[in-house]
């Protein structure tokens, strides 16, 4: 039963023993590791301060680089409707120009046909007055054999001069 039942002087000095063990251990681990355990709590808290933040940061930018893709997306918007308001612009004035170079060609093609038909109306006026003289040099030499015709002729050609 001895066993079971310890002495007071092993008691005591195991008491002792404790008590000295725990003195120690406070003087020498327990500053070192409530400090070690103080120090990880402040970096845990800083990490997680630090991660708010980012998330924080993470939402600005995110806000941001959408406020930019609305920007951008304006900004694109606008110059396509630029560019078509240009686009349609310049097909008007190419319209506008080719109706004018076709008034033109159309002005000098009646100017031309107008002077074609001119010159063929001259052509056929002398054409008709080379005809209309050798008829009339024929009628008259036809006329004209005839002595008593002549003398009616000039007599006729005289009256006429008179008159006019």
């Amino acid at each position: 039963m001895e066993l079971v039942t310890p002495s007071i002087g092993l008691v005591f000095w195991t008491a002792l023993a404790f008590i000295c063990l725990l003195i120690l251990l406070r003087k020498l681990a327990w500053k070192p590791i409530l400090g070690a355990i103080h120090e990880r709590e402040q970096s845990i808290d800083e990490a997680l301060n630090k991660a708010e933040l980012a998330k924080q940061e993470m939402t600005r930018l995110t806000a941001q680089n959408q406020d930019l893709m609305q920007q951008a997306r304006a900004e694109r918007d606008e110059i396509l409707k630029e560019a078509k308001t240009l686009k349609d612009g310049i097909l008007n004035e190419a319209k506008k120009q080719a109706q004018l170079e076709g008034a033109k060609l159309i002005e000098k093609a009646k100017i031309e046909i107008e002077n074609q038909k001119k010159v063929a109306l001259a052509e056929v006026k002398g054409q008709v007055s080379t005809l209309s003289l050798e008829i009339a040099e024929r009628v008259l030499r036809n006329q004209l054999d005839d002595k008593a015709k002549q003398e009616a002729l000039v007599a006729n050609l005289l009256k006429d001069v008179e008159l006019n």
